[in-house]
């Protein structure tokens, strides 16, 4: 799961955070029983979701992936962006405290919500927070973990041993897609939260 694009790009605003990184876990019409910035957060995650499912960069970048994982090969691209996104220094430069501050940020933003979290994110959360997944992300043993985690959840996904294989081995042509691809979905997530906060009224 790519929770650390789904945190940055909630542009740190706590509502929208919370339905950033819950919104795997809140399935169709129940992010109504959610507060509106929560929803607000949910719907800006769907849309995240299908502008990176749909690009042609994402659709170049998990070709690397599709013969040994087919429809897991974007859930797996998706870790991947993760990873370059932790390393990048225009996004998280060390003079602004860098990652491990976002990090520690996003989840003292998350931890006052817990008590409106989806059960299994609520299960999840501890873990997320003293093992520092949004930091680890950066290094590959983080990413060996995550694909791990997506095939626990995956009935019919292959083990991720060969995924890691896969990462280590198209490193640099994942990297450049990612390098080309993120601005764009940057631009994109600013831009939808914007006509979010316009037009859906907060609590």
């Amino acid at each position: 799961m790519n929770y650390l694009a789904h945190a940055y790009l909630s542009f740190g605003i706590p509502e929208i955070a919370v339905g950033n990184l819950i919104s795997d876990f809140v399935k169709g019409k129940k992010k109504l029983d959610y507060p509106t910035g929560i929803q607000k957060g949910i719907t800006l995650h769907r849309a995240i979701d299908t502008f990176t499912d749909s690009h042609e960069i994402t659709r170049q970048a998990k070709v690397f992936f599709k013969p040994a994982y087919g429809l897991y090969a974007g859930a797996l691209t998706d870790v991947v962006y993760d990873h370059f996104l932790a390393i990048d220094p225009h996004e998280f430069p060390e003079e602004g405290g860098g990652l491990n501050t976002f990090a520690q940020k996003t989840y003292e933003q998350l931890a006052p919500f817990q008590a409106l979290f989806p059960e299994r994110f609520a299960r999840m959360f501890p873990y997320m927070r003293s093992q520092n997944w949004l930091y680890n992300y950066r290094y590959k043993q983080g990413i060996f973990n995550s694909f791990t985690g997506v095939s626990r959840r995956a009935a019919y996904m292959a083990p991720p041993e060969m995924a890691c294989q896969i990462f280590e081995d198209h490193y640099q042509e994942l990297e450049a897609c990612y390098a080309l691809f993120f601005p764009a979905l940057k631009d994109f997530a600013f831009t939808t939260l914007q006509q979010l906060m316009d037009t859906l009224p907060v609590d």
